[in-house]
């Protein structure tokens, strides 16, 4: 190892020196070169006297220029005054559109209600045939008290309870008026009542209970208005009816 680290730095001077040699044969002599010796000779010479300046007068002072004289003042430019009329122009009226008003509500359209069968009377009891006469003498008083039994019963006085006769058609139909605003927003719908009919026919007003309504609070307080002015067919019994109206647009 020693070996080739010795022979390696050998090598690296022996390189160096040959490069150095080599620089010193290509390297031309240098030439002394001579530099020219300059002399100078140097005499005293007394200089000239100068004789003094003469001042110069001073320059005489410039008259002023005459000024200018004013301009004149322009006149004052005409007025020009036009004699053209403008016309009056008279705008016509903007057209106004009538405004159409529905004064006629539509109509309504009800359902009609399916005819119930009116209850039949009962049949009255057939009298009972009277007994016939023993064939011992009766006294006096038995015929009549046989008379009055066989007389047939006296009818029933009618029941303030009022009978449920379901949907009955008026004689006289009052059609509901379509609320304003129910109308104005194209709501439709429909109100079922219930209500009791007197005895002629008129509507107790204070009977009419709403039962079912959709949509809820718009149209129960015509259908209750038009119901209480209806009129039915004359009976010798309260009946208790239900009716259904319905409000559509047209």
């Amino acid at each position: 190892m020693m070996r080739h680290a010795l022979s390696m730095l050998g090598g690296i001077a022996l390189a160096v020196g040959l490069f150095w040699m080599l620089a010193l044969l290509v390297a031309p002599p240098e030439q002394q070169v001579d530099e020219p010796i300059m002399t100078m000779s140097m005499t005293m010479v007394e200089a000239p006297e100068v004789a003094p300046e003469q001042e110069a007068p001073p320059p005489a002072p410039a008259q002023a220029a005459p000024a200018p004289p004013p301009m004149p003042t322009p006149a004052p430019a005409p007025v020009a005054t036009s004699t053209i009329a403008l016309p009056e122009v008279e705008l016509p009226d903007a057209p106004v559109e009538p405004v159409e008003l529905e004064s006629e509500l539509p109509e309504l359209t009800e359902a009609q209600p399916k005819p119930t069968p009116r209850p039949q009377p009962a049949p009255e009891p057939a009298p009972e045939p009277s007994p016939e006469p023993a064939e011992t003498v009766a006294p006096p008083a038995e015929p009549a008290a046989a008379q009055r039994d066989a007389a047939p019963a006296a009818e029933p006085a009618p029941s303030n309870e009022p009978v449920s006769v379901g949907q009955v058609a008026p004689t006289n139909r009052v059609n509901p008026s379509y609320p304003p605003r129910a109308q104005r927003r194209g709501m439709e719908g429909f109100v079922e009542v219930e209500f009791v009919i007197r005895r002629n026919g008129s509507v107790d007003g204070g009977s009419i209970r709403v039962t079912n309504a959709q949509p809820r609070r718009v149209f129960e307080d015509a259908a209750r208005e038009a119901i209480a002015r209806w009129q039915f067919e004359p009976s010798q019994q309260l009946r208790r009816a239900t009716q259904r109206i319905e409000f559509q647009l047209r």
